[in-house]
């Protein structure tokens, strides 16, 4: 008799926005008329950059050929988009990579759910509170996170992200571990600082902890003096694995691809005491479970890299963070409590007395027909507060906004 693994069944019936969009489909039912904007799932709205679609051509067309045809590419990513990362992203910034520590993925998500199969399923974690559903779930689902109390897992330790502590999350006072940090943060918006990201580096290398360091959105970042990557922070490379994305940094959301980090530095131990390198047992994860990016996303990855898509992609990124600044000013301006949005796509917004998260998010769905993310969804410390992305339209958004406003009032 196959036995199911048990640790699924611990997980809540639906994943976050699965549960956002049975709300608003069942709204649909009810008021077929409702134009619905949604301001909740961040997905992008702009096209690809002109620099990547040729590109995309290109790969197609190359495709097309006999000598141009590629079956199966490297699992760890073709050589031409590694190159590039390690010169545009990374060089700038004083910061060493060869090019064996740099691995394509097909989106961050997969490796941030994955990356946690290179530890041993009782290892203990700490997350920032709130934080990315993929974190928790994929250490729920190897048996890692406990049981769910309360709505909080009893073997997780949770480092609160609070207006009471300016979001930077204080250290453990014990040792974990495990650390998962994200910034620019998803959900909140906010950022950390190189002084306050060097003490979680000095708290890794002190007790021996393994940071998963999440910079999906550092092309976001505004202020120069913010980290655009842990590595910025000396001994790192000893204890941080690192996560990118170009799903909002270029719109490549439906196009698939990214890259994680993994330094021939770091290293974990075995029972006895060895230390294991972690970059080849990543490698060896990656060609037993992973065929690779396509080459043609990886075509178009590397488009951006190049001064007509540097150019292109920073136009972009640059309507979305004029949503941000829009929403942020209106929402302050009608009152609301908010955060973020100025050196990250999202805005973090207190709801207002009596309501909780789920409770705002109903009455702004029925009431201005805008949806938002409820933040109890990203964890306890989420409770009383919901998330507006900026990667609608011009016009979406200030639709949206004028319709919360007018519902506000």
């Amino acid at each position: 008799m196959a036995l199911v693994n048990e640790h699924f069944l611990k997980l809540p019936n639906n994943y976050l926005f699965a549960d956002i969009a049975k709300k608003v489909n069942a709204f649909k039912v009810t008021h077929p008329q409702a134009d619905i904007i949604s301001l909740g799932i961040g997905d992008v709205t702009q096209p690809l950059c002109p620099a990547v679609v040729e590109a995309m051509h290109r790969a197609v067309n190359e495709m097309g050929t006999k000598e141009g045809f590629r079956g199966y590419g490297p699992e760890q990513g073709y050589d031409f988009l590694r190159e590039a990362i390690q010169k545009n992203d990374f060089l700038p910034r004083g910061i060493h990579l060869d090019i064996d520590e740099i691995f394509i993925n097909d989106g961050a998500k997969s490796d941030t759910g994955n990356i946690q199969e290179l530890i041993r399923w009782d290892n203990s974690i700490g997350v920032t509170d709130p934080v990315y559903p993929v974190y928790i779930d994929s250490n729920v689902m190897i048996g890692r996170a406990g049981v769910q109390e309360g709505g909080a897992w009893s073997n997780v330790t949770y480092l609160p992200c609070i207006a009471e502590n300016d979001f930077v999350p204080q250290l453990p006072d014990r040792r974990v571990d495990v650390i998962y940090l994200c910034y620019p943060n998803n959900p909140t918006g906010t950022v950390i600082t190189k002084d306050e990201l060097r003490k979680w580096v000095n708290y890794a290398l002190k007790n021996d902890t393994l940071i998963f360091y999440d910079a999906a959105y550092h092309a976001y970042i505004q202020d120069p003096e913010i980290p655009r990557s842990i590595y910025e922070i000396r001994g790192a490379r000893k204890c941080a694995i690192e996560f990118h994305s170009y799903s909002k940094t270029a719109g490549f959301t439906g196009v698939r691809c990214g890259y994680t980090i993994v330094p021939k530095d770091l290293t974990a131990a075995t029972l006895n005491g060895e230390r294991i390198h972690l970059n080849p047992l990543w490698n060896r994860r990656q060609s037993t479970k992973f065929n690779g990016t396509s080459y043609i996303s990886q075509r178009a990855a590397e488009a951006i890299y190049t001064p007509e898509g540097k150019q292109q992609v920073a136009q972009t990124i640059g309507y979305y963070m004029q949503n941000a600044a829009r929403m942020l000013a209106t929402l302050r301006g009608l009152g609301f409590e908010c955060y973020g949005g100025e050196n990250a796509p999202y805005i973090w917004m207190k709801t207002p007395e009596g309501y909780d998260s789920w409770q705002f998010f109903e009455n702004l769905l029925y009431g201005a027909n805008v949806v938002c993310t409820p933040g109890v969804g990203f964890g306890p410390s989420g409770e009383g507060y919901v998330r507006f992305t900026a990667f609608g339209s011009h016009d979406q958004t200030e639709e949206a906004l004028k319709r919360i406003e007018s519902w506000s009032k």
